[in-house]
């Protein structure tokens, strides 16, 4: 967890694309955290941003758009950008 705003209830989480770390891996690591963070019970919304300076993720749409969910209880928002 990089951040925590316990009075919002929002969990921010920050991650720099690099070697290793492609489409597969980080589509990994937010299925990983979302879960993870679920069930923390300071955690309404959570919210991972990715820095991509290098254009490593091919396919940022596509990994915000499986992600990103709004359910009543608890909402991740997946922010990818160079």
């Amino acid at each position: 967890m990089d951040f925590l705003l316990k009075e919002e209830e929002i969990v921010i989480e920050v991650k720099k694309t690099r070697k290793g770390l492609d489409d597969k891996e980080l589509g990994k690591q937010l299925i990983e955290d979302k879960e993870k963070y679920k069930q923390h019970p300071n955690c309404k919304k959570l919210i991972c941003f990715t820095y991509d300076p290098e254009g490593r993720i091919t396919n940022p749409r596509g990994i915000m758009n499986d992600l990103n969910i709004a359910e009543e209880k608890f909402r991740v928002e997946i922010i990818i950008r160079p």
